[in-house]
């Protein structure tokens, strides 16, 4: 289920990504020694199989051949989903459950199978902190994600991006190992297709696997910024997005081709974000952490487009249908959070 494989020579790696993740064939995980041995830091990455950056650079970690300060362990998630043609385009297998949704029992499909046994593996080495690497599912800055934000986890952050949204829902994802004590934040280095976003991964990568303690210091402002608990704005069941400069007659939801440009963003009320269907506002929900409708709080319908009636911030804006329906199609936070 979990391919363990203990100091690989650069040598057997593959020389390019796409050889290196046919040799581990599956969900794998990569041990290697630190000159300190008592000590271990783990990073998890391509828990979706479309979100290509993390592993990228740590394929070329590995190359390298450089000794980290502590021992450090790749996980390796989605490996199969990466590999089905063309490379990197499938988030998750078909008909398969989204990986990072299944660090919560029961663990009885291969998905969560393979979800219990990289917990089952964290928690037998102890580690120092887990940083999770993952790419928006559209262009966009660099920020992080976590349940806890403390200065142990700015710290953390602050290896990677300067921005870090806290959040109190659950769903299951690897980040929420900071409730088991593993220092844990996921970092969405940005858009797959971002050349910045694999550049903050290997960047990111050598700062956490080189510092001799990651460790909030006493009194250290780590000029991180922090935003609380954003919304997921999703489709109702069954219901559809696409993307147009023009109104599709057969979407519940038409969204501008180039909304990814309102990523991270403050979005001012007289600013339209879509053209709606024949049942306007109600195929959308837009439920806050403690399960609450917020939907008409923030959003309006005027003339067939969706408005927000006060000026909001925009993260994780996809172009993806197959994504927003089965996911979200952004989140954000209201001027006042």
């Amino acid at each position: 289920m979990l391919n363990i494989i203990h100091d690989p020579e650069s040598a057997s790696l593959g020389a390019t990504v796409e050889a290196f993740l046919n040799r581990l064939s599956g969900p794998a995980a990569i041990f290697v020694k630190g000159k300190d041995r008592s000590r271990t830091r783990v990073i998890c990455t391509l828990l979706h199989g479309n979100e290509p950056s993390g592993v990228q650079a740590i394929h070329q970690y590995l190359s390298n051949g450089i000794t980290p300060a502590v021992n450090a362990l790749f996980i390796i998630g989605s490996v199969q989903a990466a590999l089905t043609p063309p490379l990197f385009s499938h988030r998750t297998l078909p008909g398969k459950r989204d990986l990072n949704r299944c660090f919560k029992p029961p663990f009885e499909d291969e998905q969560g199978e393979t979800a219990g046994a990289i917990l089952q593996l964290i928690h037998s080495v102890k580690p120092e902190a887990l940083i999770d690497l993952h790419n928006t599912s559209g262009s966009g800055p660099a920020f992080g994600v976590s349940i806890n934000g403390d200065t142990d986890h700015l710290a953390l952050t602050s290896l990677f991006t300067n921005d870090l949204i806290v959040t109190d829902l659950r769903l299951g994802a690897i980040m929420e190992l900071s409730e088991r004590e593993v220092p844990t934040v996921t970092i969405e280095c940005g858009g797959a297709s971002d050349t910045s976003a694999k550049f903050v991964a290997q960047e990111g990568i050598s700062r956490y696997l080189a510092a001799e303690s990651i460790h909030a210091e006493p009194g250290l402002d780590y000029r991180v910024n922090i935003f609380r608990n954003p919304i997921r704005l999703e489709l109702q069941p069954g219901k559809h997005a696409a993307y147009s400069d023009t109104p599709q007659p057969n979407a519940d939801i038409t969204l501008p081709k180039n909304a990814e440009r309102l990523n991270y963003g403050m979005v001012p009320h007289e600013e339209p974000l879509a053209f709606l269907g024949s049942e306007g506002l109600e195929v959308l929900t837009a439920k806050d952490h403690l399960g609450s409708e917020r939907l008409n709080e923030f959003f309006e319908c005027r003339e067939g487009q969706l408005f927000c009636k006060h000026p909001i911030k925009l993260f994780m804006v996809t172009t993806n249908a197959e994504i927003a329906a089965s996911d979200c199609l952004f989140y954000f936070i209201g001027c006042a959070d």
